[in-house]
């Protein structure tokens, strides 16, 4: 049995994190379970392009989906998604606050 590299490994998890639609739907459910009328009213896409996405995501082991009656709830399968999610939000911050403070240094050498 070949198993994939570490690195292929990641680079898949973060090709499955690459739409912004199943980056909404997994800050959505950091707040709790969701039925999908709820994802629909908060994100705009088709009903059959969140389901897509949906499928990714339970197919992936992110997310897990209960009936309940005729609707389905999606959850977040563990801690660790939002974790990741504050991860990526702290890494952003640090590098727009870079590109700020570049932005602020040109723009004080070009007004000499």
């Amino acid at each position: 049995m070949n198993s994939v590299p570490l690195y292929e490994a990641k680079a898949e998890l973060f090709r499955l994190l690459g739409h912004p639609v199943r980056i909404r739907v997994l800050e959505l459910l950091q707040d709790g379970p969701m039925p999908v009328r709820d994802l629909l009213a908060a994100i705009e896409v088709e009903p059959t392009g969140l389901s897509q996405h949906l499928a990714v995501l339970r197919r992936s082991g992110m997310v897990t989906a209960q009936r309940d009656g005729s609707t389905v709830v999606y959850a977040l399968a563990g801690g660790d998604v939002a974790e990741l999610l504050r991860a990526a939000r702290k890494l952003l911050t640090q590098m727009l606050t870079g590109q700020h403070e570049l932005l602020a240094e040109l723009l004080k050498a070009d007004s000499r």
